[in-house]
């Protein structure tokens, strides 16, 4: 690789960000990518180790090692173009991926892993900045039409595929703009919108179709995170398109079973995160849920959890806490045991570090509240014993509550559409649909196809675009018996 004794010379370096004092007081991203000279020395820590397990760790398979490489001999637009051949949308990636590349990086055995988003971040960012981010219009149309239903990173990537080898290509979105959980799921301080809306106009330009409040299956309910004006019947598109994906994401939440759940202040995340992210887009939002002088707990401590950290920090809170019911991780992971696979360890998100008090190994038990309203959370410590979890005893603690956000992930995508369009579901109420052999990506019901959360259930943007590639792959062997899109 670009520089044979580059990992043994050079440290791994972390990108530049705002201060968290300074950046709770915004809801702009506050990260910034590499320089040019700091980029070129990244890029040569990348060892020439033999087997890319990078490559490996990657869902989207990046390239990863041919990159580092052209970026530490300055050929950034061919580092563009090495990156794009895997990766539909590297800015989405580059910004909110956790990076499993780099638990799975050779160097990471013994050292500071290459510091491969960060150069992804740095690649795509100088791409647009230099106009090199074109739109890629087909020679000739197959006169086949598709439709993708659901605009997150797996809709999107299926579009942008199929649209690319020929085919008239129409995405519906139930809400009011593209972009699926990306838009209305992740904080604008993690990523601002505008990187969607980019990549929209660059789609259109290719011939991608896009409608959006539009509701695709039966059985639909207006909420806080649905503002479809429009519903069409599943037949209906079937009998207008020749395929169909549909690529919606995991918007099921877990529940939480306990007595004063019903009290009001009892909120689900996507309760929460994305009024905040419409209000950043310049809509009015009435009664909007905010955490402003509020002692505020967020129960889970995934990513969503993070995110209403973030936000209620912007909001002004009294005070946040955040539960995970799981014991807290090692600071360190077991390398040997575990490299090259994701690692169990102690993570602390940007949200952390902006203020936050967090607690493992904790069960809510009860909420309490007057008038209808919560005041306090009853919990108690737990602990695993014989495979189990248990009690601990006489360890019942209560904690002010005025907002509470329910972050415990996603169990299923939602149910009416994948019922209204007669598929078969495996056990966790997902699509059923394989991903190799014949008819991958294919559901039980004739010409409709499934990728991302919709068939794989609740997972990471880079999982999504992966899917969402291989499955415009799947439909375009469908409808033309061959394909040259990559998988």
């Amino acid at each position: 690789m670009g520089k044979v004794t580059g990992f043994l010379e050079f440290e791994r370096l972390q990108e530049a960000s705002e201060a968290p004092q300074l950046r709770k007081k915004h809801y702009k991203e506050f990260v910034v990518h590499l320089s040019d000279a700091n980029a070129k020395v990244q890029g040569a820590r990348c060892m020439d180790c033999g087997i890319p397990f990078c490559n490996n760790g990657c869902p989207v398979n990046n390239i990863i090692p041919d990159w580092n490489d052209l970026v530490f001999h300055g050929h950034i637009r061919e580092a563009l173009e090495n990156l794009h051949s895997t990766n539909n949308f590297p800015e989405f990636t580059g910004r909110i991926c956790p990076a499993p590349c780099e638990a799975a990086c050779t160097l990471g055995i013994n050292d500071d892993p290459v510091g491969i988003k960060s150069i992804e971040h740095y690649i795509i960012d100088k791409g647009w900045e230099n106009g090199w981010v074109v739109p890629q219009v087909p020679t000739a149309k197959t006169g086949k039409k598709v439709a993708v239903v659901g605009s997150g990173p797996a809709g999107m990537a299926a579009a942008q595929q199929l649209a690319r080898a020929g085919h008239d290509v129409t995405v519906f979105e139930k809400n009011d703009r593209i972009g699926g959980l990306l838009r209305y799921g992740i904080p604008d301080f993690k990523m601002e919108k505008s990187h969607i809306d980019r990549r929209v106009e660059q789609m259109k330009a290719e011939g991608v179709t896009f409608r959006t409040g539009v509701f695709v299956g039966k059985d639909f309910t207006p909420n806080v995170y649905n503002w479809a004006k429009e519903t069409i019947s599943p037949d209906q598109i079937k009998k207008d398109f020749d395929a169909v994906v549909i690529a919606g994401g995991a918007e099921m939440p877990r529940d939480l079973p306990v007595p004063g759940r019903e009290l009001k202040g009892v909120h689900y995340a996507m309760e929460f995160l994305p009024l905040q992210n419409k209000v950043v887009a310049g809509d009015k939002v009435k009664d909007q849920l905010l955490a402003t002088g509020k002692h505020v707990i967020v129960i889970g401590g995934g990513d969503t959890g993070s995110d209403c950290v973030g936000t209620s920090n912007r909001h002004g809170a009294a005070s946040v806490t955040q539960f995970e019911l799981l014991p807290q991780p090692p600071e360190q992971e077991n390398k040997p045991l575990v490299w090259p696979y994701w690692p169990t360890k102690l993570r602390t998100s940007s949200s952390h570090e902006e203020g936050c008090d967090r607690d493992w190994s904790v069960a809510t038990k009860r909420l309490e509240g007057k008038n209808g309203k919560v005041e306090k959370l009853i919990a108690a410590r737990v602990e695993w014993k014989d495979g189990k979890m248990v009690e601990v005893p006489n360890s019942e603690f209560e904690l002010k509550a005025d907002l509470v956000l329910l972050a415990m992930g996603f169990v299923s995508p939602v149910q009416g559409v994948l019922d209204a369009f007669g598929v078969d579901k495996d056990a966790r109420g997902n699509a059923r649909a394989t991903t190799d052999g014949d008819g991958c990506y294919q559901t039980s019901a004739d010409k409709v196809f499934a990728a991302g959360d919709m068939r794989r259930g609740q997972s990471l943007v880079v999982w999504a675009i992966r899917e969402g590639r291989q499955c415009a792959r799947a439909v375009d062997e469908y409808l033309m018996g061959s394909s040259v899109l990559p998988r």
